[in-house]
């Protein structure tokens, strides 16, 4: 298995411990979450049940009695449960029928949003199996789903029968760059890191996005058969993608449509403008959904306050899907290399970058040798008037060695080179800042680019420090 070493360490840990636990797991869509479970524990689950989507309660239940009857490694069908408290006693009755074998026992329940969903009693009924046999036995129970923000709130945050009963949480993570180098290692896939930068990108580091990656192809060639072939499986992935987490998807959809439009990212007001959605419709529950499962982040502008928060989708396979594919026509085929010397393209490949940049942010910490720093990161931005000129800057780090790096990021396909304009720009919000906040701390221009900097005589004195690509894996 690539990566998942401290999942890997959790799971061995509490598989080991000598009381029984609830794990639950969560994280967005196609993540890896089951096959992490089920790679780990193979051989070693005694009950497995995952819930199917957009189906009845009866039918879940159904479901339910077809997978204990797999666990009893019986001929005959239970009886079908009335309701989900009469399964968890199903179920309670079969685990005391497998104590007297003096070993760890381990259920796994997949997919609980859907097994939950609509009025289902399943959460009264899981609460029932733990408070009255799985807390005081040698089990461990694993539940699992991709709606976060749903896990969150209903299991973790539960104020009912679940209350403080989770012992232990993986939020699962898309892999890093670093991981997913490894990946592809591992298929005998061997890509440059500049390819990894390409495809990263467009997918992210989801890993069933990368299974789809060939041998043999470029970044360019993968990704055209990926999102652009009529079949691929990013051609229509987000809708698939919203409609399996949320339920009214479309009102999601048009949030990450408009956080799709923006580059330094949205405020409340903003968002309602150009989505013309309620203000009183719930938006500060869906943004927080948004965020909890990985689609968009937020932040609070360098200087600024909790009201002035601005979001910014920063999945990268969304964005992509958004400025590439959604306006084509069901069966059109278009070339990435040809889009990639389009405008959208460099603006796009300026952002995505950006993205991958703040989303491997300890990676630069490590380079700039600042690892035991104490550290805050921010985003700065100052609107210009008609007495001054404005600016924004993607990522500070303000730490507590009396230094703020300032980081200029750069997505270039060759070695960077600082024209007139570039070193006039960097001067100006370098001075804009200082004005702006009247720091005391040293100043420190960090560029971080693919290839790193040819040095010439805008950046001298200029630039203090230098990070390729290479800094980020």
């Amino acid at each position: 298995m690539v990566g998942r070493e401290k999942e890997i360490e959790l799971l061995s840990k509490i598989y080991s411990s000598d009381k029984p636990e609830l794990l639950a797991v969560f994280g967005r869509r196609r993540v890896g979450k089951t096959f992490l479970i089920r790679s780990f524990f193979k051989g070693k689950i005694d009950f497995e049940l995952s819930g199917l989507k957009n189906i009845s309660k009866g039918q879940q239940l159904r479901n339910f009695s077809f997978s204990l009857k797999d666990a009893q490694k019986s001929d005959e069908l239970p009886k079908p449960p009335k309701d989900w408290l009469d399964a968890f006693y199903q179920l309670k009755l079969f685990f005391e029928s497998l104590e007297k074998q003096d070993r760890r026992m381990v259920v796994f329940l997949d997919e609980v949003p859907w097994l939950a969903s609509g009025k289902s009693d399943f959460i009264a009924g899981f609460s029932y199996f733990w408070n009255s046999y799985a807390s005081k036995s040698n089990i461990l129970i694993i539940i699992c789903g991709s709606a976060t923000a749903w896990m969150i709130q209903k299991i973790i945050n539960d104020k009912g029968g679940l209350h403080n009963r989770v012992t232990q949480r993986i939020h699962l993570q898309p892999f890093t760059l670093s991981e997913v180098e490894t990946f592809f290692l591992s298929k005998a896939i061997t890509f440059d890191r500049y390819q990894i930068l390409l495809i990263y990108m467009a997918m992210g580091g989801i890993p069933l996005y990368l299974e789809q990656v060939e041998r043999g192809k470029s970044a360019a060639q993968n990704i055209d058969k990926i999102c652009f072939q009529p079949d691929g499986l990013l051609r229509n992935e987000f809708d698939n993608l919203y409609r399996s987490l949320f339920d009214n998807p479309d009102r999601y959809e048009k949030l990450i449509i408009a956080l799709s439009t923006s580059w330094k990212g949205l405020g409340r007001g903003e968002i309602l403008l150009k989505t013309k959605l309620n203000d009183g419709g719930g938006i500060t529950l869906m943004l927080q959904e948004l965020e909890q499962s990985g689609f968009i982040s937020s932040y609070i502008p360098f200087g600024k306050k909790k009201k002035d928060t601005l979001y910014r989708l920063t999945d990268f396979y969304s964005l992509f899907y958004l400025q590439f594919i959604k306006d084509l026509s069901n069966n059109a085929i278009t070339s990435w290399v040809a889009l990639s010397q389009t405008q959208k393209w460099i603006t796009w490949s300026g952002y995505a970058f950006e993205n991958i940049c703040l989303n491997h942010i300890d990676k630069i910490k490590m380079s700039l040798g600042i690892s035991g720093v104490i550290t805050n990161q921010y985003g700065f931005i100052v609107k210009a008037t008609d007495m001054n000129a404005g600016t924004q800057i993607d990522l500070i780090i303000d730490r507590q060695d009396q230094v703020i790096s300032l980081c200029e990021m750069k997505f270039y396909n060759d070695y960077f080179q600082l024209s007139k304009i570039d070193g006039e720009n960097l001067r100006r919000k370098k001075s804009i800042f200082v004005h702006a906040t009247k720091t005391k701390k040293q100043i420190f221009i960090v560029l971080v680019t693919t290839f790193g900097l040819v040095q010439n005589k805008e950046s001298l004195g200029l630039i203090d420090n230098v990070l390729d690509m290479n800094a980020l894996f």
